[in-house]
Formats: C-alpha cells, structure tokens, sequence
C-alpha cells in the first residue's frame, strides 16, 4: 500500500523514549518497595497507577506514522489514529511559533488551546512540528499538528496536495 503515499514518514525520538522508559522503570521501583515496606495501600495504588500509565506510553508513543495520499493525512500513534481528508484543510505551515510550556508540555497525544484555538498534538519533544488548519473543525478541533523529521518536506505536499484536492 505504500505505492500511493505521496509521502510516509516513521518518526522515533530517542529522548521521549528514555524518558517514558525512566518514569516507568521509577515507577516500578517504588511500587516494588511499597508491595515490600507496607503491603497494599493508597499510595501503593498511586505508584501501580503511574506505572502503568508510564508503561503504556513507553509501548504506544513510540513511532509516530505519517502517510500522505492525495485525499488524506493520516497519523498513527500506537492505537491513536486521525484520519484528515485534505479537502477539509485549510493551510499548512511550521508550527515554530508556541509558548514555551506548549511547545515542550509533554510528549504523545495533547489537546490543548493555540491562540483559541483548539489543536490535537501528536507529537515528541525533540522534532520539529507542522500544524493543519481546518476549514471544518473535527468534533472541537481547529487544528492538528504533529512531529517530523522533515518539515519542509512535508508541508510542501501538503500545500501542494490541498490545492488540487477537492473541494468539501
């Protein structure tokens, strides 16, 4: 199937893996010491918590797909999938332009307000990002940004890609 991707794109970030595998691997460690020190209990419950969450992002956040054909963008995050037709684009641009804490809040999926805007992420902390703009928004989504390795790349055939898609 990959012979009708204008482009695809596998993106990996080596920190945003050390760090998910460090908070799980902490996790552990004080579940494991809690379990030993006191049995069961409300914070052995909070550490289960956390490494369990922890363990699910060290599994699910690890590739991030990219597939551009001429009538979709679609990402792929672990089990996090979003489908955007381009007919519903309305631009395509670097995403360069973030307050600090937006730009480095975390890794994975994010939803979050831009300039009130709302923007679903998908994204690592050490790639350059590429921002969509709905024409129509996707249930409260305005607009879908996500991590690449090659950003001009990418929002080349996209810019290219919605000008000779069809209107919605």
């Amino acid at each position: 199937m990959r012979d009708h991707h204008l482009y695809y794109e596998k993106v990996f970030s080596k920190k945003t893996a050390f760090l998910f595998i460090a908070f799980t691997t902490l996790f552990f460690v004080l579940l494991v010491w809690r379990v030993i020190a006191s049995s069961f209990n409300f914070l052995t419950g909070i550490f289960l918590f956390f490494f369990c969450f922890f363990l699910f992002c060290s599994l699910n956040y690890r590739t991030l797909i990219i597939r551009l054909t001429p009538e979709f963008l679609k990402l792929s995050f672990g089990i996090f999938s979003w489908a955007i037709p381009l007919s519903n684009v309305s631009e395509c641009q670097l995403d360069d332009n973030l307050p600090i804490l937006m730009k480095y809040g975390g890794a994975g999926v994010h939803f979050m307000f831009i300039r009130k805007r709302y923007r679903a992420s998908f994204n690592f902390l050490e790639h350059a990002r590429v921002v969509i703009g709905l024409k129509r928004k996707a249930g409260l989504v305005n607009d879908i940004s996500f991590s690449t390795c090659h950003p001009i790349e990418i929002t080349q055939l996209i810019q290219e890609a919605i000008s000779t898609a069809e209107p919605a």
